[in-house]
């Protein structure tokens, strides 16, 4: 593999700017292609990307930029993306569906050498996953009715009223809630179904929460690790929604990292899809918590009002079993995440608008 050159799109975002640190350590000729989406990149290109790696600032659904992008390359990290909870939900598709249908067709096309494409899909595209009910069967639930978000009665009940069991949730479960999910469901089936039909070795991989340093502080989407490091390095009391025990499976870049790596490489992979995650479940509060501690905080309290976002999952986790068996283990914890993250908030210069979301 050595010296071949791979095309990572959103090459300047969390994940793509850490995938090409990693494969130029490992010998890889890197291309970027990103356009530098406002508000993720708000201040235009970040200082952290590699210096290594040819950079080309496009459009990932303009043909010839793509074209152009896709000159010599053996191998594709797809991952730039649409990421938003704004209703402008034609965009999802446009950029999401849309560029990874053009990056199949300009390869079948034009007959290019590529010996592999890897598409970033999401943990969403399961929606709330699994559950099960006290007589034993299993249920996909899809959003919990407002009327009973308004009377603080945030767990999800069968129709008689019992509680149910969240579960751990694998590939073999699809029931994306909204149109980000939905569009990273379609690049999902493109990826297998346009691999396979044309010979491409082609792998989707389903990211769990992903945390860690170069997360944008201007995209609302960063989430939780943003959202709460942030809060206390100002000395400010996060907000949590519900009651803070919504069960989330955070995973450390690094770890997201080498489970791209490993399935660039392993051939066991072709042609399947994998869920990224970390195989353990925290609450909202106990990572509210974790944060707090590494901000040498935990006076700070976070506030829990019973405010509530229609739309949000109550337990989103998924089963990483099948990854695991081709040799991949996350091996960081959500400290590693939050104290390397806070070490990456203290060298920024102008962040003190930040907090104006």
């Amino acid at each position: 593999y050595i010296m071949s050159l791979v095309l990572v799109t959103g090459g300047a975002g969390f994940i793509g700017s850490h995938t090409v640190d990693r494969l130029i350590q490992q010998g890889f000729e890197v291309r970027i292609l990103d356009n530098l989406q406002k508000p993720v990149h708000l201040k235009g290109k970040p200082n952290y990307i590699n210096p290594k790696a040819e950079f080309i600032l496009g459009d990932i659904r303009d043909r010839t930029t793509l074209t152009n992008s896709l000159k010599d390359v053996e191998f594709v990290f797809h991952l730039a993306a649409y990421q938003d909870y704004l209703p402008d939900f034609s965009t999802f598709f446009h950029v999401n569906s849309v560029s990874t249908a053009l990056l199949y067709e300009i390869a079948i096309e034009q007959r290019l050498p590529i010996k592999k494409i890897i598409t970033a899909s999401s943990q969403f595209v399961q929606g709330e996953g699994l559950y099960k009910k006290i007589d034993g069967s299993f249920v996909s639930p899809n959003q919990r009715p407002i009327t009973q978000l308004e009377k603080s009665d945030w767990e999800w009940k069968d129709e008689n009223g019992n509680r149910m069991e969240w579960q751990w949730t694998s590939e073999t479960h699809s029931n994306p809630p909204n149109a980000y999910a939905i569009s990273k469901y379609a690049q999902e089936l493109m990826t297998i179904s346009f691999g396979k039909r044309y010979s491409i070795p082609s792998v989707a991989l389903r990211y769990s929460i992903v945390q860690g340093p170069r997360q944008s502080f201007y995209n609302a989407y960063s989430g939780a690790c943003r959202i709460f490091n942030l809060h206390y390095f100002f000395d400010k009391a996060p907000t949590l929604y519900e009651d803070g025990l919504q069960k989330r499976d955070f995973i450390n870049i690094h770890d997201v990292v080498d489970a791209n790596l490993l399935v660039l490489q392993d051939s066991r992979a072709d042609y399947e899809v994998f869920c990224v995650g970390s195989g353990r479940a925290y609450t909202v509060k106990e990572f509210a918590n974790v944060v707090a501690a590494v901000h040498h905080k935990k006076h700070i309290l976070p506030k829990i009002p019973g405010e509530f976002r229609v739309g949000d999952t109550r337990n989103t986790c998924s089963d990483i079993s099948k990854l695991k068996k081709l040799g991949w283990t996350p091996i960081r914890t959500i400290e590693d995440s939050v104290v390397e993250y806070l070490e990456y908030l203290k060298v920024q210069t102008d962040i003190e608008d930040i907090l104006e979301f």
